[in-house]
């Protein structure tokens, strides 16, 4: 009796820690839920209850669906816990909004009907996880894609999938189903937080669908959107109701008049489709986000969200801070980076090839996104910070594409993406660091990410991730089969160097970590984890459960190590300045740490070994070839890493053993031209850079061999100059077809040189049986161009220019930015000053030179070569 009557005490007290708990939870939620949003009368997203500015910065985020979800399930990952992780490291990086266009074809049958299955259950459930880590979201119900992508669409139930994208605009079954569906979906209530999406306050609006590609009378376009509107409307929400504006913005007052209260925009600065890293500044992309039809959202007081942005196929960390402060410019309120990549995929990079963004694998990107969500919540809208280069410092962030840096430096937080000498404003009141690399607060020879945390006056929590290399192009043709990305954990050592920090201690706190750091007053050991750190030896009342942010103390995830196998990355510069030092460059990582990497330089029988010497804090090596050793002629070397286990491994052939033993087949090695400095110095050949021109590539393109050895043309059938945009046309025409050529790669190794050129010689010839004239100009480093014109003839030959006659000329921005509206020159505020020594490529032009009549004329070129002489 007694035992039944203390169970049934015991059920009670459960019962009412239960309800307290419920009764917390609602409390917090209330605390947090700052009413629904709406629009005011100036196009400004507002928080219902406090009147203030909606701002939101964060991520795409796909996991739960297509690509990312099979990946999942074919690789034995449980979907729920790799969100788990994810999203942590959404919090860590300070992130308050996310963004996905669902995938509506594997959630929806042909009739529009919401099919409640296993990719809904994850999405419901990151919904969940998000809104515990005051994440807040705008969800795009449609998305009018096939699940494919990069894989070939599988057997999807949904209405998109039977209609396609095209009708699902017109076709009156499909535009039913759409309606039907939008009604079920924004009914749905999510069994994790027990609240429909329609009322999900943690829903700032909806965009109705992804990328619509209208065309036809504007009526129609109208009649459409209002259809889906209505249907929104129709579920009781009262959320404003976002259309894709950058898909045909000459609809926008077609758009505005089907009931939306805003438009949404993308911004794919460097283009989509180069495939390899871009080198060179490109800064002057990212100099403006100038909407021209701004005045059609004045008008209507539609409010403007960017739902896609990214420096596609950029690996380097200094643009997004750039691109967040155009933004406000532009008076944006929400911004989401396309795409962050789930970290169970991030070794692949499969999902998105053309962007790489993951805080394990790309730690450098990932913090440079950080201070782009502090410049987007701190920058007031319409803010003008000037033209590249006299915005590279405002607010508390300074950018430097020369160091490949982002700096943010306020009173309280001090956050940088790679080594930086800059000093933080106040550090008696700084509460928060994060960095890679080094600063004059923390000396760390890792490569991965670090967060310390200052919790009171002798006590901070210090987050360490584990080191990370490229190890291939992300950006290419990638696969499951294909490692780009390597992280491995490794004992490093981390100094503080601010004044009064020593006799620290310091113990490791997240699960499993049982590692014991070796102290040496303000510097010590340390592995991957998370640990408390004090400066009297008292932790004080800090245990690892306690909470931190919206986590706990002790909250830590990064994935194992995959480093595997020796990892080898170089490239040989393409030719080499006889009589000048010549340094040369290696990326080497293994499993374990090598005790060497050689250069073996042969020449003849004579052979010369020189130590590379390990750049410290990075995986990288460097050796120089003195100016005595480099002769004219040819410099042949191999790499030589002696491995932990006392073996060679030789490359570029990648195989055990050193070139110089009996028995070692494959002796190819790595070649340099060496040449007098007096040589030409190429710039461009076809037969070998046609690929890396940087161009609007049209139908007329295609390379051919000449009569001579080892030489192609590139004929480039342009056809008319203008060509009217089927997403913009409104635009102004501009009679103008530019292309671009970097050319970093081909004067690396001729740098001393470049003074002693005086032309510009291009080899080619003008198709269509008449005079072109083609205007030549060098880019510069800060985006300035200067240029001259050469009138081709249809004979090939070669065609002169002289560097000094060379003056300032418009810069095309190139890769073109997408959306298309987006300026087509870059108007640069450059002394007019030609320095040869900052050349950074090559800008090819056809329209300077024409009068109105040649303008409206078809042209064409081809292109055999160019070179400095």
């Amino acid at each position: 009796m007694n035992s039944s009557k203390n169970q049934k005490n015991n059920q009670n007290i459960n019962y009412f820690i239960a309800l307290i708990f419920l009764m917390l939870l609602h409390l917090n939620s209330v605390a947090q839920d700052k009413g629904n949003v709406y629009v005011d009368n100036e196009g400004v997203m507002r928080w219902g209850k406090t009147k203030e500015e909606v701002k939101g910065f964060g991520v795409n985020y796909s996991v739960p669906f297509a690509h990312a979800y099979r990946s999942a399930e074919r690789m034995g990952i449980d979907p729920k816990r790799a969100i788990d992780n994810d999203v942590y490291h959404f919090s860590r990086l300070g992130f308050d909004l996310y963004r996905l266009h669902v995938w509506d074809t594997e959630i929806s049958d042909t009739l529009g009907n919401l099919i409640e299955n296993e990719h809904l259950d994850a999405f419901d459930y990151l919904l969940k996880k998000l809104k515990e880590n005051n994440i807040n979201y705008v969800i795009t119900p449609i998305a009018f894609w096939g699940n494919g992508w990069p894989e070939p669409d599988t057997d999807s139930p949904g209405f998109s999938s039977k209609y396609g994208k095209g009708n699902s605009l017109d076709n009156v079954g499909a535009i039913k189903a759409g309606e039907n569906y939008l009604q079920q979906f924004l009914n749905h209530i999510n069994p994790y937080t027990g609240v429909a999406y329609k009322n999900e306050s943690n829903i700032i609006a909806f965009e109705i669908s992804n990328e619509p590609h209208h065309s036809g009378e504007a009526d129609k376009v109208t009649a459409y959107v209002k259809k889906m509107v209505d249907a929104m409307r129709k579920t009781g929400t009262e959320k404003p109701i976002f259309y894709n504006t950058s898909h045909g913005v000459h609809f926008a007052q077609a758009y505005f008049d089907g009931g939306i209260q805003g438009g949404t925009f993308q911004w794919y600065p460097t283009g989509l489709g180069y495939g390899r890293e871009i080198p060179g500044n490109l800064l002057p992309n990212v100099n403006d986000y100038n909407i021209p039809f701004d005045d059609e959202f004045k008008a209507n007081m539609g409010a403007k969200l960017v739902y896609e942005f990214d420096a596609a196929n950029v690996g380097r960390s200094y643009i997004y801070p750039a691109i967040a402060r155009s933004f406000r410019e532009a008076g944006i309120q929400i911004g989401t980076h396309f795409a962050y990549d789930p970290t169970y995929l991030a070794p692949y990079n499969t999902e998105y090839n053309t962007h790489y963004m993951n805080l394990n694998f790309t730690p450098s990107k990932a913090l440079s996104l950080m201070i782009a969500g502090k410049v987007f919540h701190e920058s007031p809208m319409y803010t003008d910070y000037g033209t590249y280069p006299d915005n590279n410092n405002f607010g508390n962030v300074t950018i430097s594409y020369e160091e490949d840096l982002a700096v943010y430096n306020s009173e309280n937080t001090f956050i940088y993406t790679n080594s930086t000498n800059k000093t933080p404003k106040n550090l008696k009141k700084l509460v928060k660091i994060a960095g890679v690399g080094n600063s004059p607060l923390v000396n760390y020879s890792g490569t991965g990410a670090y967060f310390l945390d200052k919790l009171d006056e002798n006590t901070w929590r210090i987050e360490v991730q584990p080191d990370a290399v490229y190890v291939a192009n992300p950006f290419g043709t990638n696969s499951p089969k294909k490692t780009v990305g390597v992280v491995q954990w490794n004992e490093r050592t981390m100094q503080l160097t601010w004044e009064g920090v020593k006799n620290l201690s310091l113990k490791a706190i997240n699960k499993g970590n049982d590692f014991v750091p070796k102290i040496n007053e303000n510097s010590f050991s340390i592995m991957p984890g998370t640990y408390l750190l004090s400066t009297t030896g008292n932790y004080g009342d800090h245990s690892a459960d306690d909470t931190f942010e919206n986590g706990k103390l002790n909250d830590y995830y990064a994935p194992e190590g995959n480093v595997e196998k020796p990892w080898l990355k170089h490239k040989p510069v393409e030719e080499a300045s006889a009589e000048e030092p010549l340094v040369i460059s290696a990326q080497f990582i293994a499993p374990k740490a090598p005790q060497s990497l050689q250069l073996v330089a042969a020449n003849g029988f004579d052979r010369e070994v020189v130590e590379m010497e390990r750049i410290q804090g990075t995986f990288d090596y460097v050796a120089t070839i003195p100016a005595n050793k480099m002769n004219a002629g040819y410099l042949n070397y191999n790499l030589i890493a002696q491995l932990a286990d006392e073996t060679y491994r030789t490359y570029p052939a990648n195989r055990e053993g050193r070139p110089f033993e009996w028995d070692f087949y494959d002796r190819d090695g790595y070649e340099i031209r060496v040449v007098p400095k007096e040589n030409p110095i190429y710039l461009f050949n076809a037969n070998e850079d046609v690929d890396l021109l940087v161009q609007q590539w049209r139908r007329g393109f295609n390379l051919k061999p000449t009569e001579h050895s080892n030489e192609a043309e590139y004929i480039m059938d342009i056809g008319p100059l203008f060509v009217p945009d089927n997403e913009n046309l409104n635009a102004e025409p501009i009679y103008d077809y530019t292309f671009k050529h970097y050319i970093l790669d081909a004067i690396e190794g001729r740098k001393s040189d470049l003074d002693t050129k005086k032309f510009i010689v291009f080899k080619g010839r003008a198709l269509r049986d008449r005079d072109t004239p083609l205007q030549i100009a060098l880019v510069l480093d800060d985006g300035s161009a200067y240029g001259g014109i050469v009138t081709l003839t249809p004979k090939t030959d070669t065609y002169v220019l002289e560097l000094s006659n060379l003056r300032p000329v418009k810069t095309v921005t190139l890769p073109r930015p997408y959306p298309s509206f987006l300026p087509y020159y870059f108007e640069h505020n450059n002394p007019e000053i030609f320095d040869i020594n900052r050349i950074e490529s090559i800008q090819f032009s056809l329209g300077p030179g024409l009068n109105k009549k040649e303008l409206k004329e078809e042209y064409g070129l081809s292109i055999i070569s160019l070179w400095l002489e």
